[in-house]
């Protein structure tokens, strides 16, 4: 059963989408998160493990959101990345396994010999 979101609301300030769906959760995901964990093929690869690390998104933005279909959605990030589909499934995947999502990731980065840098807190 797919599970699709009730309301999508942008915070740009904070940098923040927030979904609520039917069965009552509700996530908080940073842009940074969603930009490194873009479902494109630009990001995951077009063969399994050929996915690209993305350094550097610590100050990313999302500049838009549209809707495809009925199903998912395109988020436009402010470093013109804007080819990834959302589908709800895939935003709620993200949502419930955010910890463990953003653990692999930082995993993934210092494996790479990154460090990631705090995103600027003097944009509000």
């Amino acid at each position: 059963m797919s599970m699709r979101p009730t309301e999508i609301t942008l915070h740009q300030k904070s940098r923040n989408l927030e979904l609520t769906y039917e069965d009552g959760k509700a996530f908080s995901l940073p842009a940074e998160f969603l930009r490194v964990l873009s479902p494109s093929a630009e990001v995951r690869g077009h063969t399994p493990g050929s996915g690209k690390l993305q350094i550097g998104k610590e100050n990313v933005a999302i500049k838009d959101i549209e809707p495809i279909g009925n199903y998912a959605i395109r988020i436009i990030f402010d470093d013109n990345h804007d080819s990834g589909i959302y589908d709800w499934d895939y935003l709620y995947d993200l949502g419930v396994k955010q910890d463990a999502y953003w653990e692999d990731y930082l995993q993934q980065l210092k494996a790479a010999g990154h460090e990631r840098k705090a995103p600027d807190t003097d944009i509000i």
